[in-house]
């Protein structure tokens, strides 16, 4: 009899839906099928720890990232391996054979978004449509490639993922990888704020301060108020 890593290995990386459940995530193989995954962005990172890169997931575990104009990553993390990441579940996704098939409340609107028959298949509609666009850190990022997947797939029956609540979502139901890899996302952050506090002083804490409610700022009003700035 063989034993189960043999077994294992003839599972295929990708049911459809319903099928079988999930695969389970992989840190070390840097496997997080269906699971948004996020990992510290340099310079800006250091000076607002909970801003940092996004990418989201195929059932594999392979992951998507949109990380410089015109160009979509296909299992090259940009910015480093994994630090954070949160398994979503396809059970909450919309996945309509046809219009009026629709579980989600949103029907028509869902469609003109653009509906998909399974997870994969979302995702790559997104990538298609994202090698399109130019990168940009504050009006088209990662963040943006994110909330355009997760409002194709109708996740939690919402067409309204934008770059803040899927920040929100990583920071909130966010699963580090390990402890290296807190420490990796906080050390630089710790580092440069006790540097610049025993140059500067508090004027640099005030400086920190005045950055991120900044950042901030700019995402919300570009999410919520005014939705040409933002986009996804």
């Amino acid at each position: 009899m063989k034993g189960c890593d043999d077994y294992e290995e003839r599972i295929p990386d990708v049911f459809p839906v319903g099928s079988m459940p999930i695969m389970r995530v992989e840190p070390q193989r840097a496997r997080f099928p269906c699971c948004l995954v996020w990992t510290p962005l340099p310079i800006v990172s250091w000076l607002a720890p909970f801003i940092g890169h996004m990418g989201i997931c195929q059932e594999d575990g392979t992951i998507l990232d949109f990380a410089g104009s015109y160009f979509v990553n296909v299992n090259n993390f940009a910015f480093g391996a994994t630090a954070r990441y949160v398994q979503l579940s396809t059970q909450q996704c919309c996945f309509p054979p046809h219009l009026s098939g629709h579980k989600c409340k949103h029907g028509f609107r869902h469609a003109e978004l653009g509906t998909a028959m399974s997870w994969d298949n979302a995702l790559q509609s997104c990538t298609n449509h994202f090698q399109h666009k130019t990168y940009n850190l504050f009006t088209c990022n990662c963040h943006s490639f994110v909330a355009n997947c997760l409002n194709r797939l109708a996740y939690q029956g919402s067409i309204s993922w934008n770059v803040v609540n899927v920040c929100v979502l990583i920071i909130l139901k966010g699963r580090w990888v390990n402890k290296m890899a807190i420490a990796r996302s906080f050390s630089p952050f710790v580092v440069v704020f006790c540097i610049g506090l025993l140059v500067a002083g508090w004027s640099f804490v005030v400086g920190m301060c005045v950055f991120s409610l900044l950042l901030v700022g700019w995402f919300v009003l570009g999410s919520y108020f005014s939705k040409n700035l933002v986009d996804c």
